[in-house]
Order: structure tokens, then C-alpha cells, then sequence
């Protein structure tokens, strides 16, 4: 039966930042749908809720959370290396509740390392996941954006566009760069063809967020735990990047604190704090690099290879 809420299908919400974001989207009235691998026997969970950080915090145990807090949440398991398990996600979640409203990718792959010290198997699961499931996800909602009238919002967990991004971890940064520049790319198609109710957004940490990957550092050293801010602070964000006007935010990159700060007018950020009184670190830059050009407008002459190579597709 459709949905009278808005729906949000949110893409890597097992557990972290991708399940407070679920949670935090059906108190905010969204119909959920949690998506991600992992799945399991949610009402035979003890203790419940699990540790949102670990292994047994899975979408079935997310959207039993959800539904016991009064909100509305399905759970489809995808494995976003393959189309057709990304289609079925996107498909079923039509099928269910007759529209999608708010895409959110959190899916992500993570190896920091030199290029030497990166193994193929390594780079092509996290172009696979990244760049590649983004794309994917993004092609299966299409369709169904143009069937509402090209009305939806699109938020990828993607970084600002900055040199010092890629040192230390080049071939993660290829992916997670590459999905900054479809947001970008894809804002500009819209703008173009006039569709004026579609934005695409990226959001990305200005300072570290409690998950299972800093988990494994503040293991080895428990005071950086002081450097660490709770995931509510990026499901905020994500909500008033989703009530701004779209004008305001399709093709925009900016962190969760940042955007807090310049659209919500927020000044104080200690409540997002993991240690009571602690100041986190700020790990981004105070500014980036602004890409366009002088000759921005100037798209010379126009090539749609679809027009041109009809046969290959």
C-alpha cells in the first residue's frame, strides 16, 4: 500500500552513521526503508538493541528499532556490487510503498594505505562499492523519479574535492572523489533539463565520528575517543540539508558541521561531543578550493552519445 509519508530508502544502514540516520529520519516522520548485506533474526536479539557499532546491529535489527519507537521501517537486503540486487532493493521498495522521496548512500568500502600497499582485490571492492554502487543505485531510482514527476532528494556521503584528500589513501580517494563528481555532474544535468524539484547533495565529517572503524583506533589508543563526535550530528545535517531549498543545495558538497553552522545558524556543537566538555578535532579543511572556471557557462559544442552511438546501448 503506498506510503502517505515520505519515503526514504537509506543505502548502508546496518550500523553507524547509516543506522542513526535511518532512525533519525523516521522520528523525523519518514517511512525507512534500511538497506544493507547484513541481515538476522532481529526478535531473537539479546541483549536489544545491540551495540550500534558492531556486527549485530544488522537492517533487521534497525528496522525493529524503528518500529518500536513508533515509526514506520522495511528492511531489504542488497548487495550493492551487483545491479540486479540494487535493482530488486529499488524495485521492492516501489512495490511497497508506491514512491521513493529520499535516496541516501552510505554504503562504503574503506582501505587507507599507499598505492604499493594496496592490493587489486582491495581497490576494485571499493570501486565496486563506492563509486560503482552509487552509480547503480542512483540509475534503478531514476526511472521511478521521473514516474513522481522529478520530485527527490539524493544525499551521497562523499568528501570536498581537495588534494590533500588523496595522500595516504589514493585509491580509496579515486573512489570517494569519483562519487563527489557525480554529484556535481548529475546537479548540472537537472539544472539543464529543468528539473527543478531534483537535488543531489554531498555530506561528509568535519571531524571524526564514533563508528566501528575508530573503534579499532581508540582501541589501541582510548584517549582519541575525545576526538570523536556522536552520529547524530551527521543525521542532523542530513535532515536540514532536506528541508533546505533545493536551489541551495543540488550539486553541494559541504561537511555536517559546516552546513549546520551556515544554513541552521547552530554555533554551539558541544552536545555532539562523545566525551562530555571534549573540543573534537577538526580533521577537514577550513576551506576548499572552489572548481568552476571562468568559463563556466561555455559548454561549447553539445555531444549526447546516446544520439551518436544508438547501437551500443
Amino acid at each position: 500500500m503506498p506510503s502517505e509519508q515520505q519515503v526514504a530508502l537509506v543505502v548502508g544502514a546496518s550500523r553507524g552513521i547509516g543506522r542513526q540516520v535511518a532512525i533519525d529520519l523516521a522520528k523525523n516522520g519518514y517511512t525507512v526503508v534500511v538497506a544493507a548485506k547484513s541481515t538476522s533474526d532481529a526478535y531473537a536479539m539479546k541483549p536489544f538493541p545491540p551495540d550500534p557499532n558492531s556486527p549485530q546491529s544488522t537492517i533487521s535489527t534497525v528496522a525493529r528499532e524503528i518500529k518500536e519507537a513508533g515509526g514506520q521501517s522495511t528492511a531489504i537486503p542488497v548487495d550493492t556490487r551487483d545491479f540486479e540486487s540494487v535493482q530488486r532493493m529499488v524495485n521492492e521498495t516501489v512495490k511497497i510503498y508506491g514512491h521513493i522521496d529520499v535516496l541516501v548512500y552510505n554504503s562504503g568500502a574503506i582501505w587507507w594505505s599507499s598505492v604499493e600497499n594496496t592490493p587489486m582485490k582491495r581497490f576494485q571492492l571499493m570501486q565496486r562499492i563506492n563509486p560503482e554502487g552509487l552509480y547503480g543505485t542512483i540509475q534503478a531510482c531514476l526511472p521511478h523519479f521521473k514516474n513522481q514527476g522529478w520530485k527527490a532528494r539524493v544525499i551521497v556521503v562523499s568528501p570536498p574535492i581537495y588534494s590533500r584528500f588523496f595522500r595516504g589513501k589514493t585509491a580509496y580517494a579515486m573512489g570517494k572523489v569519483g562519487m563527489s563528481v557525480l554529484t556535481k555532474g548529475l546537479a548540472m544535468d537537472w539544472e539543464r533539463e529543468g528539473k527543478k524539484d531534483m537535488a543531489i547533495t554531498s555530506i561528509w565529517p568535519a571531524s571524526s565520528i564514533k563508528s566501528a572503524a575508530t573503534g579499532q583506533i581508540t582501541k589501541v589508543d582510548p584517549d582519541a575517543e575525545k576526538d570523536l563526535r556522536k552520529p547524530e550530528i551527521y543525521s542532523d545535517a542530513i535532515l536540514a540539508m532536506l528541508r533546505a531549498p533545493v536551489a541551495d543545495v543540488n550539486g553541494l558538497i559541504d561537511l555536517d558541521e559546516d552546513f549546520l553552522r551556515d544554513h541552521e545558524g547552530v554555533t554551539d556543537f558541544s552536545k555532539y561531543s562523545i566525551v562530555e566538555g571534549a573540543v573534537p578535532r577538526r580533521i577537514m579543511p577550513a576551506k576548499f578550493p572552489d572548481l568552476t572556471v571562468a568559463e563556466q557557462a561555455d559548454e561549447g559544442r553539445r555531444t549526447d552519445s546516446t544520439k551518436l552511438r544508438a547501437s551500443k546501448l
